[in-house]
């Protein structure tokens, strides 16, 4: 079975919006273009490359990610979602029908700040395989716990597939 693909969001997950108390990380060599990339914590590249799945960004800042934040994180270029230019609002969120489509059947995790139950509910009734939609607090970022949750749910879709 192929393995699962993680679909990654960048603003609210990667990059928190929280205060200025926020953990603040050295500063890249390169050309900064973004104001809050001092708050993209470097260990968010390894974490979620150690996990059973294929990454995937799902965000808006497209094929940037790869030359911004790629190198930031190590990792290697990712695929990236390509978004539809009238999403239907019938779907939940803009991303949902997308992800599923990129998905095609295969299981996949989306970590995202914006999940809500109307997307929980598409997914489950036009994705046949398992997935699990993980809402990040966009005022905190990825935390030691929205990992120990990736981490459980991978290892229960790759040993049950």
């Amino acid at each position: 079975m192929a393995r699962p693909f993680l679909f990654l969001d960048v603003d609210g997950p990667l990059i928190p919006f929280g205060g200025s108390d926020h953990p603040r990380f050295p500063p890249d060599p390169g050309p900064a273009g973004h104001p809050l990339l001092a708050r993209l914590d470097p260990a968010h590249g390894t974490r979620p490359a150690a996990l059973p799945c294929d990454l995937v960004w799902a965000t808006t800042w497209g094929a940037d990610a790869n030359a911004v934040l790629c190198p930031r994180l190590g990792l290697p270029p990712l695929p990236v979602v390509d978004w539809p230019d009238a999403p239907d609002p019938d779907e939940g969120h803009w991303k949902t029908r997308p992800l599923v489509m990129w998905a095609a059947g295969r299981p996949f995790a989306w970590l995202d700040d914006e999940i809500s139950s109307a997307d929980r509910a598409w997914v489950a009734a036009h994705h046949p395989g398992p997935a699990l939609l993980h809402r990040v607090d966009p005022r905190v970022g990825l935390a030691p716990a929205d990992f120990t949750s990736l981490a459980g749910w991978f290892g229960r879709v790759t040993t049950t597939s």
